[in-house]
């Protein structure tokens, strides 16, 4: 039975991530200990109902489908683009609700963010003011010193751990990032590794060699030994981007493509259905009036939803076409029109 595709943009979870072939030779991991899975029936978002929504009612193409499953077996980032609100985020956790990957780790990208930020975080004043806690009360309880208890890994740095199955990384708007952080990035999203040098150096002090640290989002702590972490099964890392900049071609090589479109009126048709029902009269007309005004680039998906919304929930009545347009286009963008239907 042929294995291809693992994800099908099904509506129910399952676990079709652990009939995934072996990786390719050159990109196949050997990180440390297996880590146990996150939850398998923990949310895929976790934290926001609107995420747990749109993960369940996310409307994938065929051609997404096919290049999300390149992704997973080549090991590869998916890079995906498009206009605002054709579901580039919501891509991550519909892939990680269905194959079970457990809560979506989410970094958020601004033109401040670099490659440390995804990676851990250290707090030396924390460390500092411990220090000084213990030496001021001697018999009080004992002080967390300890490098270990003031670092906590990022969304990256948490992905990369050796976990038994993949986790689902979002890194949201990568376009907006410096110059400098695709081109970081291309050496640990390669080798699915990296080093914490303030562990490197007390684990030299430790017998074991091994210091246990905080994961990105909970207070669960994870073993690290040695200072590096290393992923035994890459994780499912989603880029989005708007198109804003050109990537350079080595980081570009290492991903794969994804370009989402905006959708037709079938496919918007789909989206209708999985979140507000089937289309009704009403729907449909502002379906048309909605691809009529798309062009301009100024309209996303949402939008149109919120005036389908509001067509079903406002109670203005059926009699009046006009007085509905009236209503409702300006939650499409424009003023509104008197032939707008």
């Amino acid at each position: 039975m042929p294995l291809w595709p693992v994800y099908t943009g099904a509506p129910a979870p399952h676990d079709g991530i652990t009939k995934l072939p072996p990786p390719p030779p050159w990109r196949a991991f050997d990180g440390g200990p297996v880590l146990d899975p996150p939850d398998e029936d923990a949310d895929a978002s976790a934290t926001s109902p609107d995420r747990t929504h749109r993960a369940a009612t996310y409307q994938a193409t065929e051609h997404t489908v096919q290049l999300v499953n390149a992704a997973l077996y080549l090991r590869r980032p998916l890079l995906v683009t498009g206009p605002p609100g054709t579901g580039k985020s919501s891509l991550a956790y519909a892939v990680a609700r269905e194959l079970r990957l457990g809560p979506v780790l989410r970094w958020n990208i601004t033109s401040r963010s670099t490659l440390h930020d995804g990676l851990y975080t250290y707090d030396p004043l924390s460390r500092l003011y411990a220090a000084r806690h213990a030496t001021e009360r001697p018999d009080g309880p004992p002080a967390d010193t300890g490098i270990e208890n003031h670092l906590r890994l990022g969304p990256l740095g948490t992905a990369l751990l050796p976990y038994a199955r993949p986790r689902a990384l979002l890194i949201d708007e990568i376009d907006k990032s410096d110059l400098d952080l695709p081109n970081d990035l291309l050496n640990v999203l390669e080798e699915g590794q990296y080093e914490i040098p303030e562990l490197v150096r007390a684990s030299r002090d430790t017998p074991d060699r091994r210091a246990e640290v905080m994961v990105d989002g909970t207070d669960q702590r994870v073993p690290v030994e040695r200072g590096r972490v290393r992923c035994k099964a890459f994780p499912f890392v989603v880029l989005t981007s708007n198109g804003e900049r050109e990537f350079p071609p080595a980081f570009l090589r290492r991903c794969v493509a994804l370009r989402l479109r905006q959708p037709d009126d079938v496919h918007l048709a789909e989206i209708v259905r999985a979140h507000l029902g089937e289309p009704d009269a009403y729907a449909r007309r502002l379906i048309n009036r909605f691809l009529s005004r798309v062009g301009s680039g100024d309209l996303a998906t949402d939008q149109l939803l919120n005036a389908i919304y509001l067509a079903r929930a406002s109670g203005l009545g059926t009699d009046s076409l006009d007085e509905l347009a009236e209503q409702l286009m300006p939650y499409l963008g424009q003023a509104p029109q008197p032939d707008a239907f």
